[in-house]
């Protein structure tokens, strides 16, 4: 018999800290972000190492709390390193757990998600879930060939916040997600801009290989040749790994990826901190203009969120660009935790059948 309450446990490992959050349906009992130094890391050799420490760590959070952790209906784990998937609330199975334990594709912390939250449901004779994790892959054909056989682009998206901004979205105006074109763009440390066509993320850029824009830490797209340079001069690999993955952007211009710290610099009349930030969100644009093609020209709504979308002088320079394509949303911030719960309670509820993993890529190369 279906319950009209549930309470859900959300576990959200990132590199430094494990966030989780205990809800009942929509309702916040309890969110935190536990924060682990270097030293308590260091004697993990493997991130694989680290579930021990990060279970107890969130165990012992619960108890603090003085949550019973019997009462509580459902795990649900950030995931990752899983073959690509669709998208959805997938109920973590054998083969799942596989793959994110052994860390299958990628090595991050994420993929701890799936097995912190699988152990403890079977331990309390509770389902687990993984909910829209890093590997949803809804790609159309023509958004993944390049000019060259046998290099694809790999859908790499915030696919947890996305979908769950364009879920929230559809329900504020009474319509079903699965019946809009949405163009979403989180704006964070890293940026990804998605088209969303009838509850698919049918094209984006790809944010862990250098594709898009640049962002505070990231490099963004690159031209061919350059980087072709930079391989047979005086950098390393790893260089050029850090402006692509973390040391770019605004980072490697300015020497910050703290967007507050640039209007600083701006205000104190740095004119190259102006021109950078500005360049920035002009890249943006362009890339939320290449989703707008993608949709035909056909858009519901362009919906900006992440931590940038709170910042009014980027929203109100992209407003300018793009207010004549569609409606343009603020929903700032990311809403991460409460995605991988409402993922779980809405299969708990009945509305929404959960996905089964079947470790089968989504597509085959040509």
């Amino acid at each position: 018999m279906l319950k009209n309450k549930y309470r859900v446990l959300s576990v959200n490992p990132g590199s430094t800290s494990t966030k989780i959050g205990l809800f009942e349906n929509s309702k916040v009992i309890f969110k935190t972000t536990i924060q682990h130094t270097p030293k308590e890391l260091e004697p993990f050799p493997d991130i694989k190492d680290q579930y021990d420490f990060r279970l107890n760590t969130v165990i012992k959070t619960l108890e603090k709390e003085n949550i019973d952790i019997s009462t509580i209906d459902a795990f649900s784990g950030r995931g990752g390193s899983l073959e690509p998937c669709q998208g959805g609330t997938y109920l973590i199975n054998d083969l799942m757990y596989k793959d994110a334990s052994q860390m299958k594709i990628v090595k991050h912390p994420s993929a701890l998600g799936i097995v912190i939250a699988k152990n403890l449901g079977d331990k309390y004779n509770k389902p687990s879930f993984c909910v829209n994790p890093p590997d949803v892959d809804e790609f159309i054909i023509e958004s993944r060939i390049t000019g060259i056989p046998g290099i694809y682009r790999e859908s790499r998206i915030h696919a947890l916040n996305q979908k769950e901004i364009a879920i929230r979205y559809a329900k504020k105006i009474n319509k079903n997600y699965k019946n809009l074109n949405l163009i979403i763009c989180h704006l964070g440390g890293g940026i990804s801009i998605a088209a969303h066509q009838k509850g698919k993320m049918i094209d984006c850029n790809d944010i862990v290989n250098g594709d898009g824009p640049m962002t505070p830490n990231r490099s963004g797209f690159l031209p061919a040749k350059a980087v072709l340079k930079m391989c047979t001069s005086n950098y390393t690999p790893e260089q050029i790994k850090g402006y692509i993955g973390k040391n770019g952007g605004l980072t490697a211009w300015l020497g910050t990826n703290d967007i507050r710290k640039v209007h600083q610099m701006i205000d104190k009349g740095n004119k190259k901190a102006k021109i950078i930030l500005d360049a920035m969100i002009y890249q943006i644009v362009k890339q939320i203009g290449a989703m707008y093609a993608s949709l035909k020209g056909n858009c519901s709504a362009i919906i900006l969120t992440g931590g940038i979308a709170n910042d009014k002088y980027v929203k109100d320079k992209i407003k300018t660009y793009c207010k004549k394509m569609a409606k343009i949303v603020s929903m700032p911030g990311e809403f991460e935790l409460e995605a991988l719960a409402s993922g779980a309670i809405r299969v708990l509820k009945g509305e929404e059948k959960p996905m089964i993993y079947t470790g089968k890529p989504v597509f085959k190369s040509l």
